[in-house]
């Protein structure tokens, strides 16, 4: 009987040191596994494949005034203006890069999403044809009262593709995941000079 106790409560230590251990290896590989490396640094003048696109930034600028590509600014707002030639590398027309480019600036704030226009008529958001290059820019208007950056500080976003997702079984561009940043200098109108390599 004193055997099967002392059995009982060697068996309960071993496993409370064992539990103890486990949690303990879990929580440093956690840590470690926590750890991200910083996201690679892209160069302005490159172009910038993301899945779904090709892109190549042309120039960065802020602006003032409602004529700017008809954007539905308030009056007297400030915006902050990057141009960048888009090529559709998907089989059919899409608009689906909203989310493309996002700004870290403080300036703008994390819900705003920007508008997006075909620089050459002005058109708001439009579908984009596969293989066609098109310059597009992207305005975010800044608050009222808030400076212009000196850079424009991007994350640059890619998709993968799938041929069936996982709650419809339809193909798409899915999992939008950070693939570098990127830093443009802000200059002021849009007859900035395009940054070329």
């Amino acid at each position: 009987m004193l055997e099967n106790a002392g059995s009982r409560l060697k068996a309960w230590l071993v496993a409370g040191f064992g539990t103890a251990a486990a949690i303990a290896v879990a929580g440093v590989m956690g840590a470690f596994g926590a750890r991200h490396e910083p996201l690679p640094i892209l160069a302005p003048a490159s172009p910038i494949e993301t899945g779904q696109w090709l892109l190549r930034p042309l120039k960065a600028y802020s602006a003032e005034g409602k004529d700017l590509y008809g954007v539905p600014l308030k009056p007297g707002a400030k915006a902050l203006v990057l141009e960048v030639e888009m090529t559709n590398r998907t089989a059919k027309s899409t608009k689906d890069y909203f989310d493309a480019l996002q700004a870290n600036q403080t300036a703008v704030e994390a819900a705003t999403k920007p508008f997006i226009v075909l620089t050459r008529d002005s058109t708001l958001s439009p579908e984009l044809h596969p293989g066609m290059p098109e310059r597009m820019a992207y305005v975010w208007q800044l608050p009222d009262g808030a400076a212009p950056p000196a850079n424009l500080e991007l994350s640059v976003i890619r998709k993968t593709y799938k041929q069936r997702d996982n709650l419809y079984g339809l193909p798409g561009w899915f999992n939008p995941t950070p693939v570098g940043r990127l830093t443009l200098p802000v200059g002021s109108g849009p007859d900035t000079a395009d940054i070329q390599p």
